[in-house]
Parts: structure tokens; C-alpha cells; sequence
């Protein structure tokens, strides 16, 4: 694969603030820095939005069921729901990944199906599983229980559990699985510009990332 320009590679970045002791004025900040870089979106918790206006010239992401996804069905939706009313077009869901290890496959269906039906196209979901935390087959059965569940993309991590974040293996195991029916997200620890141009060889179709202008500033001489 063609190595992505920092502009091109910008364009696939949700610029993702969840910090838990964040500001509404920070929150406020980083949508005036996804908008200044180019990003796809920015990505913050529910409680942040609605967003001012002034600065949100790039999509606004919104996390549901974050981080543990250990929240009933009924609530994911229903935070999904509030946070489209409130000016989210994407919806990141965090499933459950102890159901997923316990192979209740059904359970994580059902959870993303309720979601899905809380918010229909044309917002985005997207589906978290903390892949660090499962199997191979797990992987692949959690990214067929998103697709019929009704997920526009799946999305390696959270970027907060303690078994790490994003790899390229499991990039590459979720495209192979899903691709290109649905996008993969590759999320969690991606922190300079190598590792971002090696999840999107890997099969990435988007990225969260946090430090977006450092992991950018690495590709400046290929056309930042």
C-alpha cells in the first residue's frame, strides 16, 4: 500500500478527547483542532456535547458505554439516542466484552442491535472490542455479531484497558473478516506516524487517535 500523506492520513482521524477529568472548554478546544488539521471528526464523551457551532467543522463522535461496556442494552441506547439529539453523527459503542469471552455471541448482538435501533442511519456505529482482551476467534465471531447487528464499522480498543490497545494483527484479522462491507477503526496507542501508516496498511479505514498533530507532524515531508 502507497504511503498516505499527512493531509490523506488526516482525513481518516477521529482526534479523540475522553480524558474522564476533562473540561467542556478543552473538549471545546479539541473540536478547533480537529477542524484545523483536517480530521474526519472529533470524538468526545456524551456529556461533552452539544458542541458550539463555531467549532465544529468536522463530524462530532460520541463514545456510548464507555469505557467497560458493562451497562445494560437499554442504557447504551439510550446514551446513544441523547447523544445524536445532541449534535453526534458517529456513535462508538463499547460492547460487552465479558459476554464475547463467555461466547455468548448472541448477548453482544442483541447489545449492538439495540443500540443500532436507538440511532438508524444515517448515524455511523461503530463497534468497540477491545481486542487486546480476546481471542482470534473471538475477534472474528464479535466482528460477525457487528455486522449482523447492524455496526457500519468495528474498532479494535478504548485505548483505556489494561491489556493494550491497537495492533496490526488484529487490524488485519477484523478487515479480513468484515472488509468492505464494514470499515475497521484502529484505536489505542497509535502515537506516531509509523504505527498510523501501519494500521492503514493493515486494513484501517479510520483512526483514533489523541496526539493527532505529533502522529501528523511525522509525515510534514509528505505533504503536511
Amino acid at each position: 500500500m502507497t504511503e498516505l500523506t499527512a493531509a490523506g492520513l488526516a482525513s481518516m482521524v477521529d482526534h479523540t478527547f475522553l480524558q474522564s477529568t476533562g473540561t467542556r472548554a478543552e473538549a471545546e478546544q479539541a473540536a478547533a483542532e480537529a477542524a484545523r488539521l483536517g480530521a474526519y471528526s472529533v470524538c468526545v464523551s456524551p456529556s461533552m456535547l452539544p458542541l458550539p457551532l463555531a467549532v465544529t467543522g468536522t463530524r462530532i463522535t460520541a463514545v456510548c458505554g464507555f469505557p467497560s461496556g458493562k451497562h445494560h442494552s437499554s442504557v447504551k441506547a439510550a446514551e446513544a439516542r441523547e447523544a445524536v439529539r445532541n449534535g453526534a453523527d458517529e456513535i462508538d459503542m463499547v460492547i460487552d466484552v465479558g459476554a464475547a469471552r463467555a461466547g455468548d455471541y448472541d448477548a453482544v448482538e442483541r447489545d449492538i442491535s439495540a443500540v443500532r435501533a436507538a440511532v438508524p442511519a444515517p448515524t455511523v456505529l461503530k463497534v468497540i472490542l477491545e481486542t487486546a482482551a480476546l481471542t482470534d476467534e473471538q475477534i472474528v465471531r464479535c466482528c460477525t455479531a457487528a455486522e449482523s447487528g447492524g455496526a457500519d464499522f468495528v474498532k479494535t480498543s478504548t485505548g483505556f484497558h489494561p491489556d493494550g490497545g491497537a495492533t496490526t494483527h488484529a487490524v488485519e484479522l477484523m478487515a479480513r473478516t468484515v472488509a468492505p462491507r464494514l470499515g475497521v477503526k484502529a484505536s489505542g496507542g497509535i502515537r506516531d506516524w509509523a504505527a498510523a501508516q501501519a494500521m492503514t496498511a493493515a486494513g484501517a479505514t479510520r483512526l483514533g487517535l489523541s496526539g493527532t498533530a505529533d502522529v501528523l507532524g511525522g509525515g510534514r515531508s509528505t505533504g503536511y
